[in-house]
């Protein structure tokens, strides 16, 4: 953020401090909580139209980018848009305004209007759009259905051993050391280092042209493969020697603070009909898809917003009593069998949450910023 001066016409040295935020500044406070390396390999994420170094006088938050939802922004006067599906999903080689999507590039364009996406990233982010629902149920002991694998690295750095506590704190702030529910996790050896500093080096010990020991920390901790640069920055930031030694290796181990849907357990259990009448209550619907009904209690639910139904085997192997999901194929009513009860909400539906979470991270943190929730009905799909 940066300040202006408004100054009185009746007395210019008297002033009124008006802050003023760039579009950055509201993107950043929403990466924190769901960075972009955690959208899926197809997905569009992110700044889709526009400048991140503009000054932004408001924001309209929807789920989809639509000529009505554009309208709807120029008229509350707000030159971001912040949306959860992306705008420009598919490639196109053109932009002629042929298509809805072209058009509201076209305008966007023309009005000055930052368009950016928050789609799978929110999705697989923890306290993303699958938290979300799962408060709204009420869940408890919540944790993620299908964590990311191939998303952590091990980090391996040596340090003298009178600077491992800077250095240690300093990874540790940045990111490394997370496992579960524990924090500044490491593994520590003592052993002695060897080097030689040649001419034109500054070594931080020892002397140039002269073999030194040194006794030193073998610091090694876990960090998310998107967190790589940033704890590589504070490394090199606080390391005292010339030439800091890391090493970083891909691990298998799943890290389970992202990943695609989530499981927990209801309050009290109850009787299936009473529990797709609670989610039509929830979700607004006019109609609920199920499986059917095998006369049993739920208790344990697990549940993915959108397309979720690849996660069903997954939900039958955590032993979901019921799996709530946006999208189903005909067949998939026929997989459960008698293993869950499937309850299939609509996308849009499972969705409509996500304009809560923007506007709950960024009111939070900047509680005067003009926010606005779209009115507009973006669903696609209609009920008669």
């Amino acid at each position: 953020m940066y300040e202006k001066k408004l100054y009185s016409r009746g007395n210019p040295s008297i002033h009124k401090p008006f802050v003023a935020m760039r579009v950055k500044e509201i993107i950043q406070l929403i990466e924190q909580v769901a960075p972009l390396p955690l959208q899926e390999e197809y997905d569009n994420s992110g700044l889709q139209v526009g400048d991140l170094n503009r000054e932004v006088t408001g924001a309209l938050l929807a789920i989809d980018v639509t000529e009505n939802v554009m309208d709807e922004a120029i008229s509350l006067g707000c030159n971001l848009i912040i949306s959860h599906h992306p705008l420009a999903f598919r490639p196109f080689k053109s932009l002629t305004g042929r298509s809805y999507v072209e058009r509201c590039i076209i305008k966007a364009v023309k009005h000055d209007i930052v368009v950016y996406a928050a789609h799978t990233n929110l999705d697989n982010a923890w306290n993303g759009v699958n938290f979300k629902l799962a408060e709204k149920l009420e869940l408890q002991n919540v944790k993620i259905l299908e964590p990311k694998r191939g998303a952590l690295l091990k980090f391996v750095t040596t340090v003298p051993v009178q600077q491992a506590d800077s250095v240690r704190n300093a990874l540790f702030n940045a990111g490394a050391g997370h496992i579960g529910n524990y924090d500044s996790c490491s593994h520590n050896l003592t052993g002695q280092g060897t080097f030689r500093a040649k001419e034109g080096a500054h070594p931080h010990v020892g002397e140039v042209n002269r073999l030194h020991f040194e006794e030193e920390v073998r610091v090694e901790t876990v960090i998310p493969a998107m967190k790589k640069e940033e704890v590589l920055r504070a490394l090199l930031a606080v390391h005292p020697y010339e030439e800091p030694v890391y090493d970083l290796y891909p691990i298998e181990n799943v890290w389970p603070r992202s990943g695609s849907g989530v499981a927990g357990v209801l309050p009290e259990p109850m009787p299936e009909q009473e529990f797709l009448y609670l989610l039509k209550d929830l979700f607004n619907l006019p109609v609920i898809r199920h499986s059917k009904m095998r006369g049993r209690e739920i208790r344990d639910v697990a549940l993915c917003g959108g397309a979720g139904a690849f996660l069903i085997p997954k939900a039958i192997a955590y032993g979901a009593d019921a799996f709530i999901t946006g999208e189903a194929k005909y067949n998939d009513y026929h997989d459960v069998e008698d293993k869950l009860l499937l309850a299939v909400v609509g996308h849009h539906e499972s969705e409509i949450c996500t304009k809560e979470i923007f506007y709950e991270l960024i009111s939070r943190k900047f509680p005067t910023f003009a926010l606005h929730k779209s009115a507009f009905d973006s669903n696609p799909v209609k009920y008669l």
